[in-house]
């Protein structure tokens, strides 16, 4: 079944790069970075194939991917700005979020959220929503297409050049990836009974 749906996944990713060259990577890309989980690992790694086959080159597929994170990251961060926080407020806390929570990631994004976009663009998974709370919080816009534009750029740079130096391998990097999931998803679990346990609390305080 997993490997089905890669190989749905893969074909797609392929055929959109093979038709649209460069401006594939920059629109899968913006669709994985829109809160979409189409994965880098299997776009990234397809385009520095291209690389090493002398179609496409490095630093022009790191660009493109680097661009196609910029616009997807302000599409989720624009939902995020203008639709969260008031949407949250309001029903929050049907889904288990209170405005404790809400001030606590304004509060974060203040002090640390160059950082927080900057290395959440670096992590699988991570970086698929990072920009989701960075538009609730309002962090600043100039900082926050600088610092995912720099973190999408390295991000791009690194997975493309595996892609590159793997060669006709370059589908194995996918996987390997992924083998990640089962980790976050534990300490997912772990974090969501501490957050539930402690959340309810909050709301409860509200009412």
């Amino acid at each position: 079944m997993v490997s089905r749906l890669f190989g749905i996944v893969a074909g797609f990713i392929i055929a959109t790069i093979n038709l649209l060259g460069y401006g594939g990577v920059v629109i899968l890309m913006a669709i994985e970075s829109a809160c979409i989980p189409l994965p880098s690992e299997i776009i990234l790694p397809f385009a520095g194939y291209l690389v090493f086959i002398k179609k496409f080159q490095l630093l022009y597929v790191a660009i493109a991917g680097a661009v196609g994170c910029v616009i997807g990251s302000v599409i989720a961060y624009a939902a995020g700005a203008y639709g969260g926080r008031p949407l949250i407020e309001k029903y929050g806390k049907y889904i288990l979020i209170s405005r404790h929570d809400l001030d606590i990631a304004d509060r974060w994004f203040s002090r640390h959220g160059s950082i927080t976009v900057f290395t959440g663009r670096l992590l699988p998974i991570i970086r698929t929503f990072i920009s989701l709370p960075a538009g609730i919080a309002r962090m600043n816009f100039v900082q926050f297409i600088f610092y995912t534009l720099a973190g999408s750029f390295l991000w791009s740079l690194f997975i493309a050049w595996i892609g590159f130096k793997l060669g006709e391998q370059w589908d194995t990097l996918g996987p390997y990836f992924h083998r990640f999931d089962y980790l976050i998803l534990i300490t997912g679990i772990i974090l969501f009974i501490i957050y539930l346990r402690r959340h309810l609390k909050h709301i409860a305080n509200e009412r």
